[in-house]
């Protein structure tokens, strides 16, 4: 057995080989040089280019005008997903007693019916205790895909914590947008 996977390393060395060399002899230093440089000169440019993000800019429609804190259509849920704080021990700004707030959060842009703002909101976990069951909300207004992390909200935020079990979420407001 052993004579045969020798056998197939010698192959594989051989075969690399081979290419290595032949790929030396078609391309020099210098215009391999070249090639990498332009490559990153070209890479470093690309963020450069012009594209459209007033889309992402966009705030969420957030509920009802007349919900309150304790329902789903409250306008500062309008990207929560998990359970409300306010309906576990805290308030829709503070974790309940015993539980800390997540190390890390996600945020979303939502629209105040009210005072036709729109308000930069940040998803904060609530960590150290055992899930609330109470109050799930799950919204999900403009979530991006699962690959941008920032702003994908089915993630456990409490992972950076010790312990890092779920309990509820609070909404914290970060800013105001200026066109609102």
């Amino acid at each position: 057995m052993d004579d045969v996977i020798g056998k197939l390393l010698g192959a594989f060395d051989r075969a690399a080989e081979r290419a290595a060399r032949k790929s030396a002899q078609m391309i020099g230093r210098r215009s391999a040089l070249s090639m990498l440089g332009s490559t990153l000169v070209g890479g470093a440019l690309v963020p450069l280019l012009p594209f459209d993000r007033s889309l992402r800019a966009n705030a969420a429609e957030g509920g009802r005008a007349d919900a309150t804190e304790e329902e789903c259509d409250y306008w500062r849920y309008c990207a929560l997903d998990g359970f409300l704080c306010s309906c576990c021990g805290g308030s829709v700004t503070a974790c309940p007693p015993g539980a800390e707030p997540s190390k890390v959060t996600w945020v979303g842009t939502c629209h105040n019916a009210k005072d036709g703002k729109d308000y930069i909101v940040s998803y904060n976990d609530c960590c150290g205790k055992t899930t609330c069951g109470r109050c799930q909300c799950n919204t999900n207004l403009r979530e991006r895909p699962g690959y941008r992390m920032g702003v994908h909200n089915d993630i456990n935020w409490c992972m950076a914590n010790t312990p890092s079990m779920y309990h509820c979420t609070v909404s914290v407001i970060v800013g105001v947008s200026g066109k609102g």
